[in-house]
């Protein structure tokens, strides 16, 4: 851990250990400021890597791997880990207004704490289907679904509402962490029965053709059905109700559709899009608000619909990293440009995975293990402090940029304990 050996003259607090958030905390691991204070408020302090969700539901790897501990990177920060859950902002005073614990004041304030499935829109999905997002939370669902089917014989139907890259990959590690453990309880895994639902005509319908070809073979061959072209009308214990009338039986019901964000923001005052997103500037910056930021799903990024997806919040990390610092030495702010073609690498429930990028497409085990090799690689860079920590305290910033860290740590020197707070 950094020691606190200066006055803090500078809050900044973030909510939610998102990927960009984590990513922040690195860098002012590595390169410190002199009078700035970080605060992270987090629900849970193990933060999921959205990336090796679907291999820890396979069964492919442990907890620890999957996910990143905010409290060992807090302490290389030097930053104070609140676990609460933020319920409100009081934009006038900066405060972020928590359930358990008093108000936190901040300077600067940056927000990133992923969405949610739109489950409010279809009556009965909050009672009876299973939201995959927020991922914090999703891995203890699962496992209870597992201990239900268990007990049922592996005699059950799992079905799986969205059909995009997450519903697809989710269906496949389910059925595939499933089939072993029924099979494992003595049970016969033919017992299981899995249906993915959509309302578009086709799986992964912002993807490639060959890329959904690849995955319909895939799916069928894992014994997956897939019901195209059958918007979700309502829900109840133990049905999918679909438009036209037609039923789906389904003991368990796991809901990846359209993400929507949490329900606190809408009545923060910050600027929002028509479906509830924050409208943030070029540079992360809240719409009309110079001391907040926001990153990941919760934003609504100008000019383009970005995807709700972990690649660009990743991608955003060192931006909204490098902009905070700026923001804090009255440097200019930088544009965050996310890439037009992502990679995406999706698994297949079993140690394959189907790539895409740029209309090419990839596919075999080798590309599981490229996949498996590019998020350990990101994990090591959380979970591997110690070397960090002995960074150097001036980070790689233009002349201009370190002449004012310079300023700020002399002034920081002059205050003394007269300015400590």
């Amino acid at each position: 851990m950094q020691p606190v050996t200066h006055p803090v003259l500078k809050d900044v607090v973030l909510i939610g250990a998102g990927h960009a958030h984590v990513a922040v905390l690195r860098m002012f691991a590595m390169a410190p400021l002199p009078g700035t204070r970080f605060t992270l408020i987090t629900r849970e302090v193990h933060s999921p890597y959205s990336g090796m969700l679907p291999g820890l539901i396979a069964g492919h790897y442990r907890f620890d791997e999957a996910h990143i501990d905010t409290g060992p990177l807090a302490r290389a920060a030097g930053a104070r880990l609140y676990q609460d859950e933020v319920i409100d902002l009081d934009l006038l005073n900066r405060r972020v207004l928590c359930r358990s614990r008093p108000a936190v004041p901040y300077d600067l304030l940056s927000i990133n704490i992923g969405s949610t499935p739109n489950t409010a829109q279809t009556p009965g999905a909050n009672e009876h289907a299973i939201p995959v997002k927020p991922i914090d939370g999703f891995l203890a669902r699962f496992m209870a679904m597992k201990e239900r089917v268990i007990r049922r014989k592996g005699r059950s139907c799992i079905a799986v509402v969205g059909a995009g890259a997450g519903g697809v990959e989710l269906s496949l590690s389910v059925a595939h962490r499933l089939r072993h453990e029924v099979q494992a309880a003595g049970f016969d895994p033919a017992r299981l029965r899995f249906v993915l639902v959509t309302d578009a005509a086709d799986i992964l319908p912002s993807f490639p053709q060959v890329f959904r070809a690849a995955f319909r073979e895939v799916l069928a061959a894992r014994g997956i059905a897939v019901l195209a072209g059958a918007p979700v009308r309502g829900v109840d214990a133990g049905s999918l109700a679909l438009e036209g009338g037609s039923e789906v039986e389904a003991d368990e019901i796991l809901w990846t559709t359209q993400a929507r964000p949490a329900a606190w923001i809408a009545g923060t005052g910050l600027a929002l899009d028509g479906g509830g997103f924050i409208e943030v500037e070029p540079t992360l910056q809240a719409k009309g608000r110079e001391e907040v930021f926001a990153a990941g799903d919760i934003i609504s990024f100008p000019c383009r619909d970005l995807p709700k997806s972990g690649v660009y919040a990743v991608r955003a990390g060192p931006v909204l990293a490098d902009n905070i610092r700026r923001a804090l030495i009255g440097a200019a702010l930088r544009p965050f440009r996310p890439q037009r073609e992502a990679l995406y690498l999706v698994s297949t429930g079993d140690a394959y995975a189907i790539g895409t990028r740029n209309g090419m497409v990839l596919k075999g085990g080798w590309v599981w293990r490229w996949k498996d090799w590019i998020d350990r690689r990101f994990m090591r860079r959380f979970n591997e402090l110690p070397e960090m920590a002995q960074q150097s305290a001036l980070p790689a910033t233009p002349l201009a940029d370190r002449e004012a860290l310079k300023e700020i740590s002399a002034l920081a020197m002059r205050c003394g304990t007269r300015c400590a707070g």
